[in-house]
């Protein structure tokens, strides 16, 4: 199993599909591979003073592109320096700060290696230290916003380098206010591009208590206790290999954007429509300074709703769009798929959830 830390980005890139894990996408204008901070902000201010289209890319694993040709810049921050700054309050906790180029994986290795724990549960999630804050990307009971302190963000409004704190992020499921600023004024980037991010993370070979039931089976322990921190990181790896959702060029499971679609949160009454079985969860947020769910709420499974509906894992086009042999949640390009064919197969998984259950699922990746 080969596992890349970043994604499968080609510094010659001249497609989106040579820059995300899916390899679908368009020829693109320009790409800017920037080796230093100064080159990051100076790509972005020339986009947006000449009205540029500007997309920003992390390892490309959470980006569905078009087959049209993208009319603008696409800038890769290649800077990957981690630095730790100072202890806070105790000598149990240090502050880590990681440049946003930094492949996520890569930092969680660094950590474990170093005998800190905090993210070992977010182990094999591709992309970049910068990429995750934006989507406040999660697994296993945590999310990034657990250990986040701040980033350092240069603000395309203001022209400037701003410090946004974890709770001026606006984290809460697979959002933030990074993400949230995306769309029509800022295109397909956020009005804040980080720089870098910083963690605090605990002084202490052992893990943060274990969340979730499978990876405590798998470790041989109980919820809530604590184990070797890289026993933690081997198992996620495992169990993500598992299910496609570990990067490996020798397994067409895993050209995929990871997750397609997010777990619905549900009004008590939408709730009360589903059948006994239905996987229901609480639908609090771990994320500090997020907006408490409406009360009454409930989560459920978006993998459960999209196999009930009549999708089963390896649905679709064998050649070219298909969901995961291994896992229904995840759609994949089996080796001929065009951009189209994966939209038109989250279209129709859509349909097919809404027309059994009356629940519209909502897509993880940005969709260009």
């Amino acid at each position: 199993m080969k596992s890349y830390p970043a994604g499968r980005v080609q510094r010659g890139a001249r497609t989106l599909a040579d820059l995300t894990t899916i390899q679908v996408g368009g020829p693109i204008d320009r790409f800017v591979a920037a080796e230093y901070e100064k080159d990051v902000i100076d790509t972005i201010v020339q986009a947006d003073d000449t009205s540029t289209p500007l997309l920003v890319i992390g390892g490309g694993s959470n980006i569905l592109a078009s087959d049209e040709p993208f009319h603008g810049t696409v800038l890769r921050d290649m800077r990957t320096r981690i630095t730790t700054d100072s202890e806070i309050g105790t000598s149990d906790t240090l502050e880590v700060t990681a440049e946003a180029g930094l492949g996520w994986d890569e930092f969680v290795a660094w950590s474990v290696d170093e005998g800190l724990s905090g993210i070992e549960a977010l182990s094999g999630i591709p992309g970049t230290v910068g990429a995750a804050t934006v989507q406040n990307i999660g697994a296993y009971g945590y999310d990034i916003s657990s250990t986040l302190l701040r980033v350092r963000a240069y603000d395309r409004q203001e022209r400037e380098i701003v410090d946004l704190t974890n709770a001026e992020l606006g984290f809460g499921y697979r959002t933030s206010i990074l993400k949230q600023s995306i769309g029509e004024q800022w295109g397909p980037s956020p009005r804040y591009i980080v720089l870098e991010a910083t963690f605090a993370l605990t002084q202490d070979s052992l893990s943060q208590p274990i969340a979730y039931q499978q990876l405590a089976q798998r470790l041989g322990v109980e919820s809530g206790q604590r184990a070797a921190s890289k026993e933690v990181r081997d198992g996620v790896l495992m169990l993500r290999a598992s299910k496609g959702m570990l990067l490996d060029d020798t397994d067409r499971d895993t050209y995929s954007c990871g997750s397609f679609f997010t777990n619905p949160v549900l009004t008590a009454e939408q709730a009360s429509t589903l059948p006994p079985n239905a996987p229901r969860f609480s639908a609090g947020s771990t994320a500090v300074g997020a907006a408490a769910p409406e009360a009454g709420s409930v989560k459920t499974s978006a993998a459960w709703l999209i196999e009930t509906a009549g999708f089963p894992a390896g649905y679709g086009d064998r050649r070219r769009a298909a969901l995961s042999s291994k896992h229904c949640l995840a759609l994949t390009n089996r080796g001929e798929a065009t951009g189209a064919d994966v939209r038109e197969l989250a279209d129709k998984i859509v349909a097919g959830v809404r027309g059994v259950f009356g629940i519209e699922l909502k897509p993880e990746p940005i969709i260009l």
